[in-house]
Formats: structure tokens, sequence, C-alpha cells
């Protein structure tokens, strides 16, 4: 009777404390700015399809095999499976635990009094359960479901820079093979050239001086050649590597980024990052698992109570110090256990301080998250006004310079123009053709950084916070 009321006490105790459980401590909302310094007024946020948008089926295909079968995304996807089953450990502690056990003695002996034994043997069912006063189980549960939530974040950044770096390694091939165009066309104006040369200085109308200063320039072309080769053959391993792939027998068909589209895409609200960001999500999750964690660690400085259950069948049905019941029979174990640390050297309020500081550290990297996702955006904002800005003078400085080597060319040829105008015009054009190459290609890749730095369509699950999905 005793005993009953003893656990009756005890459960009444548990409800009454478990109001006084300890709380998170709610970290300040960063401030985020009301819009972007820079505007791109056409065109809205990125899908989740956002590599569809430059009009490459070709592209498309190469990002879905990158999804697929990238290794870095593969080791990801395991880090997630394994943060998934720690949050199923963690949350196993906030239920009571029970174990079926079974055991059996044989006791025999001999004295002057003769000779006995006997056989003991029980089979129970027992369990146990700590009352979670201070919500330390439940925090410590919470916290690896937010650590579960940031590795998947983690696994979904790796898939956002997999999928924009296959897309820039992809978009640097196609440059190299127009400038490998660019150079064979160059080398192949500088024959043409050193032919009018070879001819008029046949003829007694050039002098040497001319005719070797061409076939430098002659040379000098031919040399960029293997050059470009060796890095197209570098771009092509660095692709398929972010494919999974060996680089051998890989290539790709496409041959120039002529046929390609520039997506509209504009941002929105700066902050639409903090849902549309994995690495800030990542971020958000991190930190609010360490506040969890600091829970946890100022739980541990207070009292634990245990409670403690076991029945079944056993022989005796009771051995106890004072009364022992011989026989078979049910039997019913009860028992109740308070422990606090009185002195421990001071570990438990040094494994405080660290789960404090590391809550500071984690709140600060949250920020600087934030931070940087904000300067990611806005320097791909300003590198796209500013390609946009020197287009037109892009373009008029390569329709000049291959006017001016036209009209150069053929003044020569007919007698009245200079070799060194030829000469000079001939290397401005291959100059300018270089730099309108790379403007083209720097122009894709501002517009595949603006879409990363834009989350490439991730959105938050439930389109809300790292705490919201925890809860």
């Amino acid at each position: 009777m005793n005993t009953r009321l003893h656990l009756c006490c005890s459960v009444a105790l548990a409800a009454i404390v478990a109001g006084c459980a300890l709380r998170d401590t709610k970290p300040a909302v960063p401030d985020v700015p009301g819009s972007f310094a820079m505007h791109v007024e056409a065109g809205g946020w990125p899908s989740a399809t956002w590599y569809e948008g430059f009009g490459s089926a070709e592209l498309a295909s190469l990002i879905s095999q990158a999804a697929d079968n990238n290794l870095d995304l593969s080791m990801a996807r395991a880090r997630v499976t394994q943060a998934d089953a720690r949050a199923r450990q963690a949350g196993a502690a906030i239920l009571p635990s029970v174990d079926a056990g079974g055991n059996g003695n044989y006791l025999a002996g001999h004295s002057s009094n003769g000779s006995a034994h006997e056989t003991d043997w029980a089979a129970l069912l027992s369990a146990s359960y700590e009352i979670d006063f201070w919500g330390k189980n439940r925090a410590a549960a919470r916290s690896a479901r937010l650590l579960a939530s940031a590795s998947r974040a983690d696994r979904d950044t790796i898939a956002l820079t997999t999928l924009a770096g296959v897309a820039n390694a992809y978009f640097q091939v196609l440059s190299l093979r127009e400038r490998l165009a660019i150079a064979t066309s160059n080398l192949d104006a500088a024959k043409k050239l050193l032919d009018i040369v070879q001819a008029r200085f046949d003829v007694g109308l050039s002098n040497p001086v001319e005719l070797a200063i061409q076939k430098s320039t002659l040379a000098a072309a031919s040399l960029v050649v293997p050059e470009l080769n060796q890095q197209e053959s570098e771009g092509l391993a660095a692709l398929a590597l972010l494919l999974g792939r060996a680089p051998e027998q890989f290539s790709i068909d496409s041959t120039s980024l002529d046929g390609l589209i520039e997506p509209a895409v504009a941002a929105g609200m700066p902050s639409e990052l903090l849902t549309r960001r994995p690495d800030v999500y990542m971020a958000e999750a991190n930190m609010r698992a360490a506040n969890a964690d600091l829970t946890v660690a100022r739980a541990a400085l207070l009292p634990n109570f245990t409670l403690t259950a076991a029945g079944g069948v056993q022989n005796p049905a009771l051995n106890a110090a004072v009364t022992t019941l011989s026989g078979v029979g049910p039997t019913l174990n009860l028992g109740a256990s308070l422990s606090q640390v009185i002195f421990d050297g001071g570990r438990l309020r040094a494994a405080r301080a660290e789960a404090q500081a590391k809550q500071e550290e984690l709140v600060t990297a949250y920020r600087a998250a934030i931070l940087g996702a904000l300067v990611d955006v806005e320097n791909a904002l300003s590198a796209i006004q500013h390609l946009d800005d020197a287009r037109a003078l892009q373009e008029e400085n390569l329709n000049q310079s291959e006017r001016a080597f036209e009209g150069a060319s053929l003044r020569y040829k007919a007698g009245s123009g200079d070799f060194l105008t030829v000469l000079e015009a001939q290397r401005t054009l291959y100059v300018v053709r270089e730099q309108y190459g790379q403007y083209r290609l720097t122009r894709l890749q501002a517009l595949v950084a603006l879409c990363k730095s834009l989350g490439g369509g991730w959105q938050a699950p439930g389109g809300g916070s790292s705490m919201e999905e925890a809860r």
C-alpha cells in the first residue's frame, strides 16, 4: 500500500514540476534590407528548373545526369540518411524503454545437516522511464531533428552548387570551342596575308622585314590552337567529373554559344532569401540546434528522476531479504530514483559554457550566411547590369574591327595600303573577337550566378523556417 502511495506521489510531483521545463532562448531576428541596391526589371524568381531557361536540351540532359550521379551529391544523400537515423535515436529517449529477459540459477549445497538444492528462475518484462522534468530529452530530440534538417539543406546546397558548376563548365567548353574557331580563322587570315606579302615580295613590292614579321605572326597564331585544344580537353574532363563519369570517351555535341537563350531572371525581396537559400536555411537550423543543445546542457545540472517497473513470472515468487515466498508465481517490482550531481569537478558547468559559446558562434554564422547571400545577389545583379550597359559597345567594337581589317587587307592587296596598318588591324580583330567571346561567356555565367544566388528555385520545406519544420 505504501509503495503505491509513494508511486502516485512521485507521478503527481512529476506533473507539477514538468511546468518548470527549461525554455529555449530565441535569438534576435537579423536585420534584412527592404530591397536590393541593384535591380533587374524583367523576369522573376528562378524556378527549380532554371537551367531550362537557356534553351539547351543538351545542358538539361547533362544536369539531369549530374543530379543522379555526382559523387559529392551521393555522399550528401548518405549523410542525410545518417542524420535521420540520429534523429530517430534521440527521439526514442522521450519514450519508456521496455526489455524482456530471463535468467536461471541452480543452487546446491551439502553440510552436516544434510543436502539441499533448488533452481531459481525468472521471466520478466522490465520498463524504465526518465521523467523529462526540464525538457532535456525533448530538447535533445529537437536538436537532432534540426540537425537532420540542416543535413538536408547541406545536400541541397551541394546540389545547387553542382548544377551551377555543370552549367558553367558546359558554357566554358563551348566558349573554348568558339575561341578555337576564332584562332583557326585568325590563322587562316594570317596565311592569306602571308601569301599576299610573299607575292609582293617576289615582285619587289615588299621588303624582307615585312615578310619576316608576317611569318612570325603566322607562327604565333599557330601556337594558340594546340593550347586551346588542351584547355578544351581539360574543360571536358572537369565536366565529366561533375557528372560522375570518367573523362574517357566523353564529349558534347554543341560547338558554340550561339544557340543559347538568356533567361529573364529578377530578384524579389531580400527577405525571401531566408527561405529560398538552402545555405541560409542550414545556418538557421544549426543555430537553433545549438540553442536546443544549450537547453540540454542546462538541464544536466538539475536532478534526474527515473521510474522503473518489472513484472513476470519467477521462482521463488518473492525473493527478498526479509520475506521469501517460495514456489512459482507472478512477480512485480516498482521503483523510483532521484539523482543530483553534487560534485563533478565543474564538468557539467564547463559543458554548459561550451554549449553557450557554440550557440553564440552559430548565431554569428547565421548572420554571416544572410550577409553572404545578400552580397552574392548584389554582385550578380551588378554584373548583369554592367554587362547590359556594355552590350552595344561590344557589338560595335566587333563590327568596326571586322570592317577595318577587311578594308586594310583590300587596300594592301591593291598596292595602296601600308603593311603595318594591315598587321595592326589583324591583331586588333583577333583581340576583339576573343574579348567579345569572353563577354558572351561572362553574361551566361552571370545569369547562372544570379540563379544560384537566389537559391535556384529551392524553397524551405513547408515554405517556412527550420524552426517550423522541427516542431
